[in-house]
């Protein structure tokens, strides 16, 4: 059975019991993990909390969690909490978020994030090994306090998104999983060996770092439905979030659609924004189906290409009917 993570939906109006139903049925199905994303909607830490208690055997992740809106303590004690909850099921992924939501939302200067990604690695590290906690790093200073509590687990897998290539090297050295967005499918594998090769003496092995891509996925009978709302996603990100995906697809070869995307976006034509998300990008990036079938063949290409634990993501646009039909489509089970 190939091991396969879903993303929770992130629809302005979903209630919690549908998330609750969403778990169950993702457990039902044999999905590995559930990644939770936190951006400026529900709390991913305590939404992951009332999950555990309502699931059994789901892996159950934050996907992710910015360096920038908790301490490292906090964090520290929040997925210690829910792997006790969960009984040892707990996956964190951390990321940086960018300067728009970081300063606009969170009120807190974009600074170092790098640095901070190190720190926030290595505090949770030493938080979580049960040792007291002295630590001088260039951004925090820690003293003498330790963990009040033993979680069933001090190693709890520690995940980080990154693109750029000074961020994939620390993931490369620090991380035991790494979370792409938007990476072409056949950039993966080079992309992870050129990080850990870059890292030098200090990297994991090959074999030791999970690679996690979330891929935009919609596997649906009107396909034509399922390409648009991929398209609304893929030119959202590249359009409307910054640099990081512009340059990220500039360096494997989609800088001719990357740049029209950006450039109509930033224009307000939504139209010449989803139109430059070519079938090529799209073919490279996501998963989009008209049936279960060849769904299962997309997704087994990106295992091919080295993802080791593929999470299907659903568009943001993607309808309820959608939704359901991906998740029974790319079902492991």
């Amino acid at each position: 059975m190939d091991r396969i993570g879903l993303v929770t939906p992130y629809w302005g109006d979903l209630t919690k019991d549908e998330l609750v139903e969403f778990a169950a049925a993702a457990e039902d199905l044999g999905y590995d993990s559930l990644w939770v994303p936190e951006m400026w909607g529900r709390d991913a830490l305590s939404l992951l909390s009332a999950l555990a208690v309502k699931t059994h055997k789901i892996k159950l992740c934050t996907g992710v969690v910015s360096v920038f809106s908790r301490t490292p303590a906090a964090i520290a004690s929040a997925i210690a909490t829910i792997d006790e909850l969960s009984g040892g099921r707990a996956v964190l992924g951390l990321g940086t978020s960018g300067p728009a939501v970081i300063e606009n939302w969170h009120g807190m200067k974009f600074d170092r994030p790098l640095q901070r990604i190190r720190e926030y690695v290595e505090i949770i590290r030493l938080v979580l090994s049960g040792e007291r906690v002295n630590y001088e790093g260039e951004i925090f200073s820690l003293r003498n306090f330790r963990l009040q509590f033993s979680p069933p687990r001090s190693d709890i897998p520690i995940f980080i998104a990154s693109l750029g290539p000074k961020s994939l090297c620390l993931t490369a050295e620090l991380a035991d999983g790494w979370i792409p967005f938007l990476v072409p499918r056949e950039a993966i594998k080079n992309t992870i060996g050129s990080a850990l090769s870059e890292a030098g003496p200090n990297a994991r092995e090959t074999g030791d770092i999970a690679v996690a891509p979330y891929i935009p996925s919609c596997v649906f009978p009107d396909v034509e439905a399922s390409v648009r709302v991929v398209k609304e996603h893929v030119a959202y990100y590249v359009g409307g979030m910054g640099d990081y995906y512009l340059n990220a697809l500039s360096r494997w070869g989609f800088g001719h659609e990357a740049e029209v995307i950006r450039g109509a976006w930033e224009k307000g034509n939504k139209q010449e924004a989803l139109d430059g998300v070519t079938d090529r990008l799209i073919g490279a990036v996501s998963i989009v189906s008209g049936g279960a079938a060849e769904g299962v063949v997309k997704i087994r290409d990106f295992i091919g290409a080295g993802a080791t634990l593929p999470v299907v993501m659903f568009p943001s646009k993607a309808t309820r009917e959608m939704v359901r039909s991906t998740m029974e489509a790319l079902a492991p089970a």
